[in-house]
């Protein structure tokens, strides 16, 4: 890992997500789907700060749905290709939504089609005379 950018004073967890995000998704990213991030106390100990600093900036990248969490074993970089919420370490926040909008997405498809019929009934019939 290459060292965490320069600060002038101790990392919040805020400025801590913004540098693993842009390590996540930027175009020189250093993580892949997959790959591991440092372990939080270890990290915590680099940078100076609290270790609740550090899982506060992890838990941000997860509600965000960039990496995965499992207990015991670390933070990982989640794959894009996955649906959000069905990975083990999903975020609850994240399997609620995802199945919400999973529920949204199929009626937005049933009341397409019932338009697309409506539309066809409608355009077939013959305009009244005036």
């Amino acid at each position: 890992m290459k060292p965490f950018r320069a600060l002038e004073q101790t990392p919040t967890a805020k400025e801590i997500a913004a540098e693993f995000r842009e390590k996540i998704t930027g175009p020189h990213r250093e993580y892949e789907p997959g790959d591991q991030l440092p372990a939080a106390r270890k990290l915590a100990k680099e940078l100076g700060v609290q270790l609740m600093t550090v899982q506060s900036a992890f838990g941000q990248l997860r509600d965000e749905g960039l990496v995965l969490t499992q207990q015991g074993r670390g933070t990982f970089v989640r794959d894009p290709s996955v649906p959000l919420g069905t990975e083990p370490g999903s975020s609850p926040a994240f399997t609620a939504l995802a199945a919400e909008l999973s529920t949204i997405h199929d009626a937005l498809h049933l009341l397409g089609e019932r338009l697309d019929r409506l539309e066809r009934l409608v355009g077939s019939e013959t305009p009244p005379s005036p």
